[in-house]
């Protein structure tokens, strides 16, 4: 899987990557709702790394039908679930600032967050 966040926010910040304020709000939405997803995967593979043993109660209820599925993707594609959960967020910023009204000027830089810095 290759990532483009960098790519993004650089289009986005050169007014190349324009995108209509409500297909921008509805593919942030969903981003926020996979980045959601992804991180609840990297609890339970950080719990399992920390210690494979289940606990004595077993693993809470919602998180018992994907253990398996996250131990499974994280040996097909191992550190696949931690890219995402930094570059994700990336294309949610570059989505932000390719919203008509942000010229990727000076102007607007103090509105913004630089998630490039976060990772």
């Amino acid at each position: 899987m290759t990532f483009r966040g960098e790519l993004f926010l650089r289009l986005a910040d050169e007014g190349r990557l324009v995108v209509d304020a409500a297909r921008a709000d509805e593919a942030i939405a969903g981003l926020e709702r996979t980045l959601v997803e992804i991180e609840s995967r990297l609890r339970i593979l950080r719990a399992w790394r920390q210690d494979p043993v289940p606990p004595a109660g077993g693993w809470p209820e919602e998180d018992t039908p994907s253990v398996v599925e996250v131990l499974f993707a994280d040996q097909v594609a191992p550190g696949q679930l931690e890219r995402a959960a930094t570059e994700i967020p990336k294309y949610i910023e570059a989505l932000r600032r390719a919203r008509p009204g942000l010229t990727g000027g000076d102007e607007d830089l103090g509105e913004r967050r630089d998630v490039r810095d976060s990772s």
